[in-house]
C-alpha cells in the first residue's frame, strides 16, 4: 500500500458518510496515472497553486483599486480567506478538506482586473456575455498549460463553476465553498470599505451587528459556528434560517452602500477595458502568441476576453497607456 492509498483508507475510516472520498472521484477528462503520494483532490489543489493564473491573483482587485496601499484585499488574499473558512467548516464536519481547499483555490481564477467592475465591462462588451465563474472553469479546462488545461477532477471543476449564482455544487464540499466565499467577501469588504472611508463602522445597522458580531472576526466566527451546527443538525450543508437572513441583509447593505456606490470607478474601468477589447477584436493578430493559437478553435471575441480577463490591474493599465497614451 502506497502513501496515497493509505490516505484514501484514512478517508474511508474517518470522514463523515456525507464526505466526498478521493477514491470515489468521477475522475478526469483525460486519464492519468495516479500519484503515489497525493490523493486526486490534493493533486488538483497543488496544480492550481502552481499555476500562472493563481499567481496573477495577487495583483487583481478584490473591491478597491489601489496600486499603493498594501492593506486592501486582493483576489489572492480573498482566495486564501475563503480557503481558510472552507477548511475550518469541512474539518468540523469531517468532510474532505483537500476537495474544499482545491475548489477554494480555483474559484476565482477567471476573475478580471478591476474586480466586478471589469467583469461587468466584459459581460456588456462580449456577444457571448462573461461570467467569472464560467471563466474560472475555462481557465482550468483550456487556458492553463499553454492551452492544454489542468485536467482537474470532475468534483473540483463542478465546485469552481458552482461557487456563485444559482448553481449548486454536487458535493457538500463545493456547497461549503459557496457559503465560505460569501462569508469571506461580505466581512473583509466591510473592513476594506471602512479603511477606504466609503462607510463608517457605525453605518452598519445595529441589529445586524447585534446578531452577527461587532467585529470582522466575531462575525466570521459566528457565521462559521452557525453553519457547522446547523449542518450537523440537519444532515445537509446549511445555516439556520435566521442567521442566513441576517447575513443576506448585511450583503444587501454592502451592495447599497459600497458596491453600487462606486459608479465613477466603474466608468473608468469600463473605458479601459472597452478600448482594449475593441482594439484586439479589430487586431487579433496582435494578441500574444499563446492567445493567437486559440483562434484556431475559438471566436476572436472569446479569445480577447480570455486575454483581458487574465490581466492583472497593473498590466491592464500599462497596456492601455502603451496603446492609447504613448509618451511623446
Amino acid at each position: 500500500m502506497n502513501i496515497r492509498q493509505m490516505r484514501e483508507q484514512y478517508e474511508r475510516e474517518t470522514l463523515s458518510p456525507m464526505a466526498t472520498l478521493s477514491e470515489k472521484s468521477k475522475g478526469r477528462a483525460v486519464h492519468e496515472e495516479k500519484c503515489l503520494l497525493r490523493t486526486d483532490f490534493a493533486r488538483d489543489r497543488d496544480r492550481i497553486i502552481h499555476s500562472k493564473s493563481f499567481r496573477r491573483l495577487k495583483h487583481k482587485t478584490q473591491v478597491f483599486i489601489s496600486l499603493d496601499n498594501d492593506h486592501f484585499r486582493t483576489r489572492l488574499t480573498h482566495t486564501l480567506e475563503v480557503s481558510q473558512i472552507a477548511r475550518t467548516i469541512a474539518r468540523a464536519l469531517k468532510l474532505n478538506e483537500d476537495l474544499a481547499e482545491a475548489i477554494s483555490m480555483g474559484h476565482d481564477l477567471g476573475h478580471t482586473p478591476f474586480g466586478h467592475s471589469g467583469e461587468r465591462a466584459l459581460n456588456s462588451l462580449s456577444p457571448q456575455g462573461f461570467k467569472h465563474y464560467e471563466q474560472s472553469l475555462r481557465v482550468v479546462d483550456i487556458l492553463e498549460r499553454g492551452g492544454m488545461g489542468m485536467n482537474l477532477t470532475y468534483e473540483v471543476r463542478d465546485g469552481i463553476v458552482s461557487h456563485t449564482g444559482d448553481n449548486l455544487a454536487q458535493t457538500p464540499e463545493g456547497i461549503i465553498v459557496k457559503f465560505a466565499d460569501r462569508i469571506a467577501y461580505i466581512n473583509h469588504d466591510i473592513d476594506d470599505a471602512v479603511r477606504a472611508g466609503v462607510i463608517k463602522a457605525s453605518d452598519i445597522p445595529s441589529e445586524l451587528l447585534g446578531a452577527l458580531g461587532s467585529t470582522n472576526s466575531e462575525r466570521i466566527d459566528n457565521l462559521i459556528s452557525d453553519m457547522v451546527y446547523a449542518s450537523l443538525d440537519s444532515g445537509k450543508i446549511s445555516m439556520t434560517p435566521q442567521t442566513e437572513k441576517y447575513m443576506l441583509s448585511l450583503r444587501s447593505f454592502m451592495f447599497e452602500n459600497v458596491y453600487n456606490a462606486m459608479s465613477q470607478r466603474d466608468a473608468q474601468s469600463y473605458m479601459v477595458i472597452e478600448k482594449l477589447y475593441q482594439y484586439y477584436c479589430s487586431h487579433p493578430e496582435r494578441l500574444p502568441e499563446e492567445y493567437k493559437n486559440l483562434l484556431e478553435d475559438w471566436h476572436s471575441a472569446t479569445v480577447v476576453c480570455d486575454y483581458i480577463a487574465g490581466m492583472t490591474d497593473n498590466y491592464c493599465i500599462n497596456l492601455f497607456n502603451q496603446l492609447f497614451m504613448p509618451i511623446k
